[in-house]
């Protein structure tokens, strides 16, 4: 179970992206560990930047993404909730086309915040992206009443 504090089912995680950013550009989860989460991104027309090469608000997208989805899993939807705090990023390398691949693992799992670091590679396991996301972990009761 190692980190997980909810079920895994790769085809509910993904459901719900249905209607949102994540289903427009295509961002799948794909793989879950013991302490990581992974997940795939075209690099086509949805994702490209006026060059031809990846957008790096997508990747940051992906980034977010695996990294809400990793704090979310990694808590009791009946005491807490994850928001955003905060998320930074370095891209290391052009992509053209094809698939990226990121992988969330956590650096920080407190009561009040996660911090998780997200890789991102391309089809060749060649670094393109790595961010660290901060999120807030929230009591279940002070997200309800907003």
């Amino acid at each position: 179970m190692g980190i997980w504090q909810q079920e895994i089912d790769l085809a509910r995680i993904n459901a719900w992206s249905a209607n949102t950013l994540m289903e427009v550009l295509g961002i799948r989860i794909t793989d879950i560990g013991e302490d990581w989460l992974r997940g795939t991104m075209p690099v086509d027309h949805r994702t490209h930047q006026p060059y031809g090469l990846l957008h790096g608000g997508a990747s940051v997208a992906l980034a977010e993404t695996l990294g809400s989805t990793a704090a979310m899993l990694s808590l009791d939807p009946a005491q807490a909730r994850a928001v955003g705090l905060e998320i930074n990023a370095n891209h290391i390398r052009g992509v053209r086309g094809g698939t990226v691949t990121g992988t969330a693992k956590a650096l920080h799992l407190g009561r009040s915040t996660h911090v998780w670091e997200i890789r991102i590679e391309d089809e060749q396991q060649r670094l393109v992206c790595v961010s660290r996301l901060t999120m807030a972990v929230v009591p279940v009761d002070v997200v309800a009443s907003r």
